[in-house]
């Protein structure tokens, strides 16, 4: 029987057990760890190389900036990333989670029979892991099905639509977006701005890390920012004169910021 070890990363401590209980009926699950945000989650990916992490991409907690660029910042360190199995209340991501190449997508509530295909067809893909190791690199030589590669890091494409009019944008040149009423203004890093006929809220949803909501009306390319005020409450953006605020409601977010930024290569003066 092949064995495989796995860790749960989401924000939520009862979904953690949920899921943990759920799994536990599995003789072919080994449970490893745990963890509550993105950073946690990466340092045990790197740690414990799991054959398979559960990873929620719809956090409660914005915070803990879990979301599908994980799986990016793996092939990072990694040859060969563990299976990535997303568990989450969102329906609506399960297409952009196809484009990050995860394993499987559960929806909640999970149930012993979507776990059970989870594991058959870990049963039936997955016939070249070790069942004595269970890290994921070490390989039976020459898999009897080729494999087709995968495209990492392709940039993120966002195509607003108007009355048959498709405007693409790549969302790396997206300094901010700012919320008006039922629509959303969109500026890029050329100075040009460009209005979507969706709410702040949706974006929010539907785009992960680097972007940032701070403020009732603002999301930010956290690449962008040049400068954080904290006594006045407000940002700077690269190239762009005007100073976004953030709000009380999100300066978990704005702190979270400041704590990247002073990872890896950093001098404070």
């Amino acid at each position: 029987m092949k064995k495989y070890s796995y860790i749960i990363i989401d924000d939520d401590a009862e979904s953690i057990s949920k899921t943990k209980r759920i799994a536990e009926g599995f003789s072919e699950l080994s449970f490893l760890a745990s963890a509550v945000n993105y950073h946690e989650g990466l340092d045990l990916v790197l740690e414990h190389r799991p054959a398979i992490v559960f990873l929620e991409i719809n956090p409660k907690n914005p915070s803990s900036f879990l979301s599908l660029n994980f799986i990016d910042e793996l092939h990072r360190y990694l040859s060969v990333i563990p299976k990535i199995v997303v568990i989450t209340n969102e329906k609506d991501l399960a297409f952009e989670a196809i484009k990050y190449g995860v394993f499987d997508y559960i929806v909640r509530p999970v149930v012993s029979s979507e776990l059970l295909k989870t594991i058959l067809k870990l049963n039936k893909t997955s016939a070249e892991i070790n069942p004595v190791d269970l890290r994921p690199e070490i390989l039976l030589p020459a898999p009897l099905v080729p494999i087709e590669p995968q495209v990492v890091n392709k940039p993120l494409i966002i195509c607003i639509k108007s009355y048959g009019d498709h405007r693409y944008l790549n969302a790396d040149d997206i300094c901010y977006f700012q919320a008006d009423n039922n629509s959303t203004d969109i500026y890029l890093n050329s100075g040009e701005m460009i209005t979507a006929f969706k709410t702040l809220k949706h974006f929010e949803h539907v785009l992960n890390y680097p972007f940032v909501r701070i403020h009732n009306s603002y999301i930010v390319n956290r690449n962008y920012i040049s400068r954080i005020h904290s006594g006045n409450s407000v940002c700077y953006i690269k190239n762009v004169s005007k100073k976004i605020p953030f709000s009380k409601t999100y300066k978990s977010n704005v702190d979270q910021i400041i704590a990247d930024f002073s990872e890896g290569n950093y001098l404070e003066v």
